[in-house]
């Protein structure tokens, strides 16, 4: 830690980190593994120890993992206890570890209704939060933009892992004079995905994590046609030997305004709104319209725009990039968002001090008891 002067004479004075001691981590279906260990990771370092909730949903992929850690730590006689698991609902193994007092520090990956509730319960106790919720992340396509770069930057953020990452690519925001080509170019690249079982050489999309999603997006799709949006492409439920289990959609393309609800509540599947704009303050005034803050990005060749987009007067997310997409962060950076993103960040330069306690101490080496800022006493 930092050392300091005292303004007290014979005085030292330094601050010093200590590991706050038991970490919660509630992470998501989609990163089974990702979330857990940023987290684990950092808490051990810190010389924390780790009670992991996963997913419902992905109950394997943890055990797998803890099981894992627990044949390391053998090997390097340390507690295996150190990376501990507990499997359940989140309604009541989840809604322990939120109320219990000695976990000061709970780390949630998840919806953003999910990190409401989350905040709510773990503040009330004056407990610490590291929360990464939803994205609802655009990409603002300029017309100075690199269009062979665009295009695959936009296929991947918002067809891969079917749509199903906090930083999957939700909105384009085209300028007017290039939105038509785009979005001619980016049918024809969605035509060419291929789906099927992810697993499988050379297929791009797999399912979506059951059938709720499924159901999310076509709600979502009846919604923007009622609002008046058009269905580009896409957007059907997959069936046939191919495509078993009833998860498989394709992706969808449509066009909308910023301002509809359903465009402002991120829906977690492969659809994509386009929308379009005049000028760069316009771009970025739609792009930051929405609730959440994760990841952005600008695709232009013009200078100007791109420091336009990444000063305080552009993005307002958590991560904003030029001419690479919303997709695939690199965990050397800090990772997180801003707004109803939740405001954490899960790696990245100094994201350890949040796994840790910061004290204060100063040591009187001297003969005498003098008092800060000169008070005398007595």
């Amino acid at each position: 830690g930092l050392t300091m002067h005292s303004e007290r004479p014979g005085h030292r004075m330094y601050e010093q980190w200590h590991p706050l001691g038991v970490v919660g981590v509630i992470s998501a279906f989609n990163f089974p593994v990702a979330v857990w260990a940023w987290n684990s990771a950092l808490a051990a370092v810190c010389g924390d120890s780790t009670l992991w909730k996963p997913s419902s949903k992905t109950p394997l992929t943890a055990i797998a993992c803890t099981k894992i850690a627990e044949q390391v730590c053998n090997d390097a006689g340390v507690d295996p206890a150190i990376f501990s698991l507990v499997i359940g609902r989140g309604s009541t193994i989840g809604e322990t570890l939120l109320h219990d007092k000695r976990i000061p520090l709970v780390s949630a990956t998840g919806s953003c209704r999910m990190g409401y509730h989350v905040g709510e319960v773990v503040h009330k106790r004056l407990g610490r939060t590291i929360l990464e919720l939803g994205g609802n992340n655009a990409i603002i396509a300029s017309q100075h933009a690199n269009m062979d770069l665009l295009v695959p930057a936009i296929l991947f953020g918002a067809v891969g892992t079917a749509g199903q990452r906090c930083t999957s690519t939700r909105r384009i925001i085209a300028h007017k004079s290039i939105k038509d080509s785009l979005v001619e170019r980016l049918v024809k690249g969605y035509a060419q995905v291929n789906i099927g079982n992810p697993l499988d050489e050379g297929v791009l999309m797999g399912p979506m994590i059951d059938g709720g999603a499924v159901d999310d997006l076509m709600n979502a799709i009846e919604k923007v046609k009622a609002e008046g949006g058009k269905i580009l492409c896409g957007g059907e439920r997959l069936s046939g030997d191919k495509y078993p289990g009833g998860c498989y959609v394709s992706p969808a393309i449509a066009t909308a305004k910023n301002e509809w609800q359903i465009v402002q509540d991120e829906t977690f599947a492969p659809l994509l709104y386009i929308m379009e704009y005049e000028t760069l303050d316009e771009a970025i005034a739609i792009h930051n319209d929405v609730p959440q803050g994760l990841s952005s990005a600008i695709f232009t060749e013009n200078l100007l725009e791109a420091e336009q987009f990444l000063s305080s007067a552009g993005s307002d997310c958590g991560i904003a990039n030029a001419n690479i997409g919303t997709s695939g962060a690199e965990i050397g950076g800090a990772f997180g968002g801003e707004k109803e993103t939740g405001g954490g960040r899960e790696s990245g330069s100094d994201a350890w001090k949040a796994y840790m306690r910061r004290q204060t101490n100063t040591i009187n080496w001297s003969k005498d008891l003098p008092l800060a800022q000169g008070i005398k006493f007595g």
